[in-house]
């Protein structure tokens, strides 16, 4: 079985079979990455370009170790050193590099519809890294499959979204992944960082920390977008640490088990404390782990590989 479509823009236009097949793919490729030597030949010849304007440590180091990894060449390209300093259009700079042959493009970028507006116009598939206030699909794919991977199922679960909902990409990907798959989400954090209406989406809304942990299977903190908040959502980070910061005595509260995830990077003492974050119910670093092995399994699926 193959993936049916040329790009990877959203998680809500995906079907839940896709999302299996992703998760079922990454499986195998998780395998690769713990071998003495990290590397099969399945991209050979294949061209993987990653295309970033925003800044980026866990993303695009993992783009480019999963297409390394596979044996594809692998080009990085960043805002400051594209034309586009020089006043030539992002579509402009996105075709020249297509004309050089490449078959994957790698987008992030601060505005929301970036990667959908390359995909209209370019051949190469492109996968969206992060667009704006919009999506960060990848990351939800292996948010899903760490939490299938220690859980065995998505299915069922109570998954609480902590923090600032209404500028996090990883949110809005997350929510709509996780409902795919069938668990209960529920949001928490201050009230103007919940979008109005957002319960449609088949979540439910709490304002207080403790009220919303209770029985947990697992928590998904987020980092506080302050550069792309335009004014102060809450007095002080102080005040959201006290409010909704994730420590010791919160998390007793959740189920036997939790599960602790953070798309990272995480401020330590405000949405967690070191102790949490470095526990045993913390899944930090192996979400960083699984997104080598998941974006593989992207870069595989997209350039015509077949899950049998």
């Amino acid at each position: 079985m193959g993936l049916k479509r040329k790009d990877i823009l959203t998680i809500a236009e995906m079907e839940k079979e896709e999302i299996d097949l992703i998760l079922q793919t990454a499986e195998s490729f998780k395998e690769v990455s713990q071998r003495d030597i990290k590397k099969v030949p399945t991209l050979r010849g294949k061209t993987v370009v990653n295309l970033f304007f925003e800044p980026s440590t866990r993303t695009r180091t993992s783009f480019e170790l999963a297409g390394k990894r596979l044996s594809a060449d692998v080009v990085n390209i960043s805002a400051s050193s594209s034309s586009t300093v020089k006043g030539e259009t992002l579509l402009d700079t996105a075709r020249n590099i297509e004309a050089m042959q490449s078959d994957i493009m790698i987008v992030r970028h601060a505005s929301s519809g970036v990667p959908a507006l390359l995909a209209r116009h370019l051949k190469s598939s492109v996968i969206n890294a992060g667009d704006g206030l919009h999506e960060h699909p990848s990351q939800a794919l292996l948010d899903l499959f760490t939490i299938k991977e220690k859980k065995g199922t998505v299915e069922g679960l109570k998954v609480v979204i902590v923090g600032d909902i209404l500028h996090s990409r990883v949110a809005h990907s997350d929510i709509r992944g996780l409902l795919k798959l069938g668990a209960e989400v529920q949001l928490v954090g201050p009230p103007p960082m919940i979008p109005k209406g957002i319960e449609e989406w088949g979540v439910s809304v709490r304002y207080r920390m403790e009220e919303a942990i209770k029985g947990a299977d697992v928590i998904i903190l987020l980092r506080l977008q302050l550069e792309r908040q335009g004014c102060g959502y809450f007095p002080t980070l102080r005040e959201y640490a006290h409010l909704y910061g994730l420590n010791r005595s919160r998390l007793s509260l959740a189920e036997k088990g939790v599960l602790i995830l953070h798309p990272g990077p995480i401020n330590r003492g405000v949405e967690v404390t070191s102790d949490v974050a470095d526990g045993l119910s913390s899944m930090i670093l192996e979400q960083v782990t699984n997104g080598v092995a998941v974006r593989m399994a992207l870069l595989f699926l997209l350039a015509g590989g077949k899950n049998d």
